[in-house]
């Protein structure tokens, strides 16, 4: 993971207008949410891996990832880089039971926080410069 200086950090913004402005730049809301906190996540590879992400918390207000009539108010974190590594095709060796293979059909990352290339950063930062200059006033 590399942190990223930003002036998005620490900035209160009603959550849709927000969100609206970050879809722009091909952002989408992290499938990790909760109603207090969740991330914007927008993809630097074609793979996947690697990660512009921008944390925020919810400061009042309510807030359902699910539902577009959110009033919520929330107040963004540092962004950061991050990049995950994940074996790739199937492990044949294996002998999973039909179940399991169905309830366990996600892999961990061999590695959640791999190196990240500077072109990568590089490239996160232009991003962040961009959504800077569409939401800071």
């Amino acid at each position: 993971m590399v942190p990223l200086s930003s002036p998005l950090e620490s900035t209160e913004q009603e959550f849709s207008e927000l969100k609206n402005e970050l879809y722009k730049h091909e952002f989408a809301l992290g499938g990790d949410w909760d109603y207090e906190h969740g991330m914007f996540d927008r993809y630097l590879d074609e793979a996947h891996k690697v990660w512009l992400r921008i944390p925020f918390q919810v400061v009042s207000g309510n807030f359902d990832g699910e539902n577009d009539n959110n009033d919520a108010m929330i107040r963004l974190g540092q962004p950061f880089v991050l990049k995950h590594l994940y074996n790739e095709g199937i492990d044949h060796s294996q002998s999973v039971p039909t179940m399991a293979a169905v309830l366990n059909q996600f892999q961990k990352p061999v590695d959640p926080d791999a190196k990240i290339e500077s072109k990568w950063v590089d490239q996160a930062k232009k991003l962040l410069q961009e959504v800077e200059q569409s939401i800071v006033h």
